[in-house]
Parts: C-alpha cells; sequence; structure tokens
C-alpha cells in the first residue's frame, strides 16, 4: 500500500499545495539562518553563530523529509529559488541587520512556518492523510519551540 492509497479522492493536489509552500519557506527560512550565522556580530557573537548552526541545520534536514513527503505523495517537489520564492511568504532581508533584527527576523520566520504548517496539517487531516498531518505536527512542535527559544534573546 503506498502512500496515496488511503487520501481521500482530489486531496493530492491540496496536500501537497500545503506542503509545498511548507517547504519554501522553511528554504528560505534555513538561507536566511545561514546568512545570518555568518554574519552575525557583536557581543552575543558566539551564542547566536552556535543557535543559527544549529537552526539551519535542523532546518535542512526538515527541507529533506518534506520534499521526500511529497515525493511519496506522488508529486514532485519543488527544488528551485524562484520556485521557493513565489510559493514562500517569508522574503529575503536586505542588507546585513544587527543581531537583535536577526533574531526578530528568524522568529517572525519560524512562526509564520508553524502556521503554514497548522493550516498543511488540517487539509491533510481533513483528507484523511495521517503521515502527512504527522509530519507538520512535527514541524509545528519545532518552530514553536525555536521561536520560543529566540523570544528569549529577546526578554529583558
Amino acid at each position: 500500500m503506498n502512500a496515496t492509497t488511503k487520501i481521500q479522492e482530489n486531496g493530492h493536489q491540496k496536500i501537497v499545495a500545503g506542503l509545498s509552500q511548507v517547504l519554501a519557506e522553511s528554504y528560505v527560512l534555513s538561507l536566511k539562518t545561514q546568512n545570518f550565522h555568518w554574519n552575525v556580530r557583536g557581543p552575543m557573537f558566539q551564542p547566536l553563530h552556535s543557535v543559527f548552526e544549529g537552526q539551519y541545520e535542523e532546518l535542512t534536514e526538515a527541507i529533506d523529509e518534506i520534499a521526500e513527503r511529497i515525493r511519496a505523495l506522488g508529486f514532485p517537489a519543488p527544488g528551485s529559488f524562484s520556485e521557493f520564492q513565489s510559493l514562500s511568504s517569508i522574503e529575503e532581508v536586505s542588507g546585513k541587520p544587527k543581531a537583535l533584527e536577526m533574531i526578530k527576523e528568524l522568529l517572525d520566520g519560524h512562526e509564520t512556518i508553524s502556521q503554514t504548517a497548522y493550516k498543511a496539517a488540517a487539509i491533510a487531516q481533513e483528507h484523511g492523510d495521517e503521515g502527512t498531518a504527522d509530519l507538520m505536527i512535527q514541524r509545528i512542535r519545532e518552530h514553536d519551540k525555536t521561536a520560543w527559544m529566540l523570544r528569549s534573546f529577546l526578554d529583558k
């Protein structure tokens, strides 16, 4: 039995559209996080450099898992930067922001993906795709946890 057998008819397109948006947003956020890892400066350099590295490494693993889920559903995964830009509501950052602005940018990105994954999970559940719903719930937990950790840098 393949991944698509139990999914309600006509649900595949909607599920894959949601997964593709989560994939695109994850890719854009990963690139932004790696940029910040390379370019962070100031008194919080060492902790942020390490935190950002862990975050983009985790995102890289998630990107692969999400793309493979799209493939398991029988669809091609988006894979070009232009596709990711068109599907993502997370935008690139211009210039080289200061450390606190980097934290805020990444916090917004993780909160955005959490919301997108929540919508994708609901669509998957509506169409009987528990595998995709489970993956999205895992992503929600990870993004919510990361957002909490980033928020803690901003507490005074």
